[in-house]
């Protein structure tokens, strides 16, 4: 080989290495980016059902009123939060929680349970729910993937060179997704 193929090769597969992994850690922010905006998406869904749900809810129950405007005044509070993911999070997991309880009244109230609006909005949040939990999964392991590329020797060199963190996305997690029994005390009339 001649000396000026060596040198070629000797700096070509460098620069052919740093671009690649610079255009990988791209693509995954990128996903990340989309992947949240999905999130964004489906949290909006849901906040859009929420008032439905309350309305129908109410003509049957309304000495509930108490939980109802908890829901709502935690809705707007998720609704308003852009903030990370961690901190969006907190404010979902609080109304998540509300709106197992909605739902369990739904148990206390035979009308309610059998009225199509309410059993409706109530299976479109749940779809929603189910939208929000596999967009979450999606965006956790573009977060994952993004940190895996920018700890992982050889290229943590690159994600160091150009400014990518590891800890520049947050994973997006809720606890309280999984849907457990919620006791639901009626208030007296």
């Amino acid at each position: 080989m001649t000396p000026i193929i060596m040198l070629v090769v000797v700096l070509g597969i460098p620069i052919v290495y740093v671009s690649a992994t610079y255009n990988a850690l791209i693509t995954i922010r990128n996903h990340i980016r989309d992947a949240w905006a999905n999130i964004d998406t489906e949290l909006k869904r849901r906040y859009d059902l929420i008032p439905n749900l309350v309305a129908v809810t109410k003509e049957y129950a309304k000495h509930e009123r108490e939980l109802l405007e908890s829901i709502i005044a935690q809705r707007n509070l998720c609704k308003a939060n852009d903030g990370s993911p961690t901190k969006q999070a907190a404010s979902e997991q609080e109304l998540i929680s509300e709106l197992n309880h909605l739902i369990a009244l739904s148990e206390a109230y035979p009308d309610l349970k059998a009225d199509q609006a309410f059993l409706k909005l109530q299976k479109e949040l749940i779809h929603t729910e189910d939208r929000l939990q596999s967009a979450r999964r999606f965006y956790n392991g573009n977060v994952r993937d993004y940190r895996n590329k920018s700890q992982a020797f050889p290229s943590n060199l690159v994600a160091g060179m150009f400014n990518f963190p590891a800890d520049a996305v947050e994973f997006f997690q809720i606890d309280s997704l999984e849907r457990a029994p919620v006791s639901v005390e009626l208030a007296e009339s």
